[in-house]
């Protein structure tokens, strides 16, 4: 029996959504049920074909034209997005929630100073959209001339006691007090924000914890031994690592080389994996079944999907951090692969995961404890990775990449069969879509002054720094 590609109820689903296609063509709903489901199913490139007809369909209708520029984030197709939601916004300029997709959207196409006045227009409209005061605060830095530190406490003080908007408030305060060099200040906002966040999140550090450990052990040496089966065509480029440490700024060097296009975070890997591995139980179940998996059709499926974005290049990076977790499959399913990893200063790292208000995923940032948890877990599995792949990957430390650009980006193309092209060095000249926590960061051109950043709160991430020495890694 051949293996089904994802699980019987999406399948199932899927059938059912072409159904109701075939029955009713212009039927918007129906179209961008499809359209989703083709995404998971892996089937990029007729998702994509979908998301132009569900855009069609919906003509000047700002809530559909609002829907359609959420499934074009959702695929990626950040310049689709910007189009349907910045249209939307215009057509009803007194609805907050469409004046916000609208900013969230410029910021990903590197319109900062359009997102600034969109985030601005939906304070005015709705003055409780938290989120838009702090995600204006991430477009700049702030001077003593121009901030919003007092603004953003008078905000905070009128907060009922427990309110949500503790968290982003706090998160924007802590950010532009940071600016501004007033680091104790900046740090107890930020404390009090993440505890907020933590406090509602239903998260245990020790699942990720085992299954990190769990990853080690199914795919250890003599599974990494094992003969690759997959197809040994080059051309996928992993960049992993932690978030914020260094991916966005790499994706962005190396995708300005005319050898080499960007794709972007996709979940394209994770998303086959669990296609072939087969939805339900806990993590270590699927874990399990993923060291099963017929690595062949693993590959294929990762390539197929991947093509389906219809981005051309030798080269193709998948900038998804956390493929870290994949690398073994990776290795043998597809083998023609090249995988760079981001390593930055352990506590500067976690520093910097702490400190990031994360829309989605990453629930351990928003305690230091779990935070530093999270990196010894991931050190741990990255050093097995080191051990049994070799050359497979290639380390490339943040300091040394932002003290010497072209001497790493050299480095990084050699690795990957490529001539020097002085273009790497003007990537923040780059038109492409920027859609990370390192959006508006990656406009600029390069600076180092978030190495060793964590120095400026030293005493108040002293015990993260013992508990990462305590674990065997070195600060």
């Amino acid at each position: 029996m051949p293996h089904r590609l994802f699980p019987e109820s999406i399948e199932d689903a899927l059938q059912a959504a072409h159904d109701a296609v075939r029955q009713s063509p212009d039927a918007f709903g129906a179209r961008l049920e499809l359209a989703g489901l083709l995404f998971l199913a892996g089937d990029v490139r007729a998702a994509l074909a979908e998301g132009e007809r569900i855009e069609s369909l919906a003509g000047d209708d700002a809530q559909r034209l609002a829907r359609a520029g959420g499934f074009h984030t959702q695929c990626g197709q950040f310049q689709a997005a910007w189009r349907c939601h910045r249209r939307a916004a215009e057509l009803h300029p007194g609805d907050a929630r469409l004046a916000y997709n609208a900013a969230a959207a410029a910021v990903a196409v590197g319109e900062i100073d359009v997102a600034e006045q969109g985030f601005e227009a939906v304070m005015r409209l709705d003055s409780t959209d938290y989120d838009a005061w702090q995600n204006r605060s991430t477009l700049r830095r702030w001077t003593a001339e121009c901030n919003h530190v007092a603004q953003l406490a008078s905000l905070y003080d009128r907060l009922p006691p427990g309110d949500p908007g503790e968290t982003p408030v706090g998160y924007a305060l802590a950010k532009e007090l940071e600016d501004l060099d007033r680091f104790e200040e900046s740090f107890a906002w930020l404390q009090r924000a993440a505890t907020a966040r933590r406090r509602r999140l239903d998260y245990d550090i020790a699942s990720d914890e085992a299954a990190l450990a769990r990853i080690e052990t199914v795919f250890d040496r003599d599974w990494l031994a094992g003969a690759s089966e997959g197809p040994a065509e080059p051309g996928p480029l992993f960049i992993v690592g932690l978030p914020r440490s260094g991916t966005t700024l790499t994706d962005r060097m190396l995708s300005s080389h005319p050898g080499v296009a960007s794709l972007g975070e996709i979940n394209t890997l994770a998303l086959a994996v669990t296609r072939l591995a087969g939805e339900g139980g806990d993590k270590a179940a699927l874990i399990e079944r993923a060291g099963a998996l017929d690595l062949a059709e693993l590959g294929r499926s990762y390539l197929d999907s991947s093509r389906g974005f219809g981005v051309e290049a030798p080269w193709l990076i998948d900038k998804t951090p956390l493929n870290f977790l994949y690398l073994g499959l990776i290795r043998r399913a597809l083998p023609g692969a090249k995988v760079i990893h981001l390593r930055r200063h352990p506590v500067d790292s976690c520093y910097a995961m702490y400190k990031t208000l994360f829309r989605s995923g990453y629930p351990f940032s928003y305690s230091l404890q779990d935070t530093g948890r999270y990196y010894l877990a991931y050190h741990r599995l990255m050093g097995h990775w080191r051990r049994h792949l070799g050359d497979f990957i290639l380390d490339v430390d943040y300091e040394r990449l932002v003290e010497d650009p072209e001497g790493q980006v050299r480095r990084m193309l050699a690795f990957i069969g490529l001539e020097w092209d002085p273009a790497c060095l003007d990537f923040h000249r780059q038109a492409a879509p920027a859609a990370t926590a390192s959006a508006a960061q990656v406009r600029q051109p390069v600076y180092t002054s978030s190495v060793e950043r964590w120095r400026c709160y030293e005493r108040q991430l002293a015990p993260l720094a013992g508990k990462l020495r305590e674990g065997g890694v070195p600060v």
